[in-house]
């Protein structure tokens, strides 16, 4: 319905949402007082309520009404006496009841624990809500107040709530259900569902409805992401390895291989850490090369003794002869030391007087006897 004269002129005989403010949720006619017996259009999608001194005064049905107290018997309590009763002096509100939509809303929520990790994370959730005014008396009186507002106030606010409530029915919903953190995007839809449910309440009160969710969009932040991904992995392989100390020596010996084929790192440094991790392996009993699968590991050579032969003798199985000048081992048979060129000479043999037998060279004792050597 189109206005007739400037919003201060009194004369004026219709009122009407301006097409300007329709998209408005709360419009505020910008008059007190209004002069009996003008017109009165509300849409189809919207209603008009009288306010006086923090009060409803009154709602106009939809249509058009003549404001006139024979018709609308609550107008008589908003007459303004002072200009002889043919004006009326209230705040008149036209409110849109139908719904609004495509309402963002979205934010980091607190961080919260892991079930399957115990780490605290961060999720992240974005989405569209849609709303509608569902007693605009409670809006006015608990919410905006008297005043001309504007749907960020209502918005805004909104959102804050659907937030709010997010954090608490996500970490209720992960603790009961006992939900990943890192599959909880699969979940959308059961967390849409709980939430619509949830954020009913708190915003109830204040005249507001949320009617619908969408595009609702969870995830983690990048690093927390990252780091729930590794443990996973490292959770899988150690299971494959069959413990977390056989998965530590398998992942160290494939960086070796790794960096040794793409030539980094150094071989001696490669080199030594291979042969430390050869111990390893070893204690954990890795089965050697070419083992058939499953075989246990066998026993490795024994280390031999200093001298070469066991025992510490020369190759073939004869006790060597040591050189008096500089002790290096020599052959059985020898003249000559092979490292000096000093003249060896033949140890002299003491036998035991006791039983005769040959004793080893500086021995005070018999091996065989005890008998004490001369």
């Amino acid at each position: 319905m189109s206005l007739f004269g400037h919003p201060g002129d009194l004369n004026r005989q219709f009122i009407a949402r301006p097409d300007t403010a329709k998209d408005e949720m709360v419009y505020k006619w910008p008059d007190l007082t209004i002069r009996k017996f003008t017109q009165v259009t509300v849409e189809p999608d919207e209603t008009a309520m009288f306010f006086k001194d923090g009060k409803v005064a009154g709602t106009l049905p939809q249509g058009r009404s003549r404001l006139d107290g024979a018709l609308l018997p609550f107008l008589g309590d908003i007459v303004d006496f002072a200009s002889g009763g043919n004006m009326y002096r209230a705040e008149l509100y036209f409110f849109g009841t139908r719904e609004f939509v495509s309402l963002p809303f979205g934010g980091v929520v607190d961080n919260i624990e892991d079930p399957e990790t115990g780490l605290a994370v961060g999720l992240r959730v974005f989405g569209e809500y849609a709303m509608s005014i569902s007693d605009p008396a409670a809006l006015i009186l608990k919410l905006v107040g008297t005043r001309q507002v504007s749907n960020d106030l209502i918005t805004d606010w909104a959102r804050e709530q659907i937030l709010k409530t997010l954090r608490t029915s996500v970490v209720r919903k992960l603790v009961a259900e006992k939900w990943p953190v890192l599959g909880i995007a699969g979940r959308t839809a059961e967390i849409e569902s709980a939430l619509l449910s949830d954020v009913k309440d708190p915003l109830s009160p204040y005249g507001i409805r949320v009617t619908r969710l969408g595009n609702v969009t969870i995830s983690l932040k990048p690093e927390d992401e990252q780091t729930l991904k590794g443990l996973r992995k490292d959770s899988a392989y150690t299971r494959l390895a069959g413990g977390f100390r056989e998965y530590g020596v398998g992942a160290a010996l494939k960086g070796i291989g790794e960096g040794a084929a793409a030539g980094n790192g150094g071989g001696t440094a490669a080199l030594g850490v291979g042969m430390g991790l050869g111990g390893i392996v070893a204690g954990l009993g890795v089965a050697a090369p070419g083992a058939a699968p499953g075989a246990a590991p066998g026993p490795g050579p024994a280390p031999a003794p200093a001298g070469g032969a066991p025992g510490g003798g020369a190759p073939g199985g004869a006790a060597s002869v040591a050189c008096a000048n500089c002790h290096a081992p020599n052959a059985p048979g020898a003249k000559f030391c092979s490292s000096c060129g000093t003249p060896i000479t033949a140890p002299k043999v003491v036998h035991c007087t006791q039983c005769g037998t040959a004793a080893a060279p500086g021995a005070k004792f018999c091996g065989s006897c005890g008998t004490p050597l001369s």
